[in-house]
């Protein structure tokens, strides 16, 4: 048997400085006690019945290839968002939309804005591009500083990301701080707003963002079906942007890459948003009610409008994580800024004051 040798071959120098993404980890289980996974920011509600039919009804044919145009699901967003459905294009969840869009917009030596911390995946999709990242810190109330980033644009920036509602702190920004901060960007930079908790926004000051992108054809929509919709398992999410950057879109797209499966559950998702919304409002009743509490024994909790809660727990926050470990709740630390905790079942929730509550009092008396 020869040994095993490590390979010569020559990779991408770009990987050595391009981060690990971290998935939320799920939860072990307990002797005695159910155990909650609130670190993903999964929907804790199962697929509609109607959903779960379509899917198995298109399981049957998994043995053929899906619409790589993904034409029914394409004229279905068109449709509800009254748009061009030429200007609809479709990805493995956002986050693989958010793929195509740096890939179309960078080449080494650009320039990518955002808010930090946001969506992890920014620093990653920037990296493997040979883009150079610019972050611009969040507000001292976790929201973004537009105005920041704005002066943050050069003329090596080709691509500026808006995460509203921002994860993982929570807040959105407003109609009029986005209108301001998209009259300042240069008509060539693409700006794209990422609203992947758009469903949870009860905010009344919140951005029309399908308004600006007919105001502006630099700014694009990037939205999915994992949160709200209770897809996440079947990665489907789209952009809305004018073209050529549509266009551009559908040709960086992995080929075939959203299944049928994923295609006609997103249809009939749409089909019966009126049941999943009362799933979205009793989640947004339970965000309130989790954040009173946090607030109440003394947490700085910013405003949320996502379905989550940020604790800025600074230099304490793995040792948060592991206390809601040891009482079967896995959250997701962002270690040195704090922890980012879903809004998941009642009991879950129940736990994750109580734990909160235990520690603030910890805290006090160290």
């Amino acid at each position: 048997m020869t040994e095993s040798r490590r390979p010569r071959v020559r990779l991408r120098t770009t990987l050595e400085g391009v981060p690990a993404y971290k998935p939320g980890r799920p939860a072990a289980p307990q002797e005695g006690r159910t155990t909650y996974k609130i670190s993903s920011n999964e929907n804790p509600y199962p697929p509609l019945p109607s959903v779960v039919d379509v899917v198995a009804e298109a399981a049957r044919s998994m043995n053929r290839y899906p619409d790589m145009a993904v034409t029914d699901l394409s004229h279905a967003i068109a449709e509800r968002l009254d748009v061009p459905v030429e200007h609809v294009a479709t990805g493995t969840g956002s986050v693989g939309v958010l793929t195509q869009l740096v890939t179309i917009s960078c080449e080494p030596g650009d320039e990518v804005v955002y808010a930090w911390r946001s969506f992890e995946a920014y620093p990653i999709v920037t990296a493997l591009s040979g883009a150079t990242a610019v972050q611009v810190p969040l507000t001292e109330d976790a929201r973004h500083d537009l105005p920041a980033m704005a002066e943050a644009i050069t003329d090596r920036t080709r691509l500026v990301l808006v995460c509203s509602p921002n994860n993982p702190t929570g807040p959105a920004v407003t109609d009029a701080e986005l209108r301001d901060f998209v009259a300042r960007v240069p008509e060539d930079v693409l700006v794209v707003v990422d609203e992947a908790y758009l469903e949870f926004v009860t905010d009344p000051d919140a951005p029309d963002t399908l308004a600006l992108y007919r105001e502006y054809p630099n700014v694009a929509v990037l939205r999915t079906f994992s949160k709200a919709y209770g897809l996440a398992g079947l990665r489907v999410g789209y952009g809305v942007a004018h073209e050529p950057i549509a266009t551009s879109l559908r040709k960086a797209a992995t080929p075939f890459g959203v299944t049928d499966l994923a295609q006609r559950a997103a249809i009939a998702s749409l089909g019966c948003y009126d049941e999943l919304k009362e799933r979205v409002d009793a989640l947004v009743v339970e965000r309130g009610r989790v954040l009173t509490a946090l607030r109440e024994q003394g947490w700085p909790v910013p405003d949320s409008q996502a379905n989550f809660v940020w604790l800025p727990l600074g230099e304490h926050t793995l040792d948060f994580a592991a206390a809601c470990q040891q009482a079967g709740l896995v959250v997701r630390p962002f270690e040195g800024d704090g922890a980012r905790c879903t809004i998941g079942e009642t009991e879950a929730n129940d736990r994750l004051i109580e734990v909160a509550g235990g520690f603030r009092r910890r805290l006090a008396d160290a």
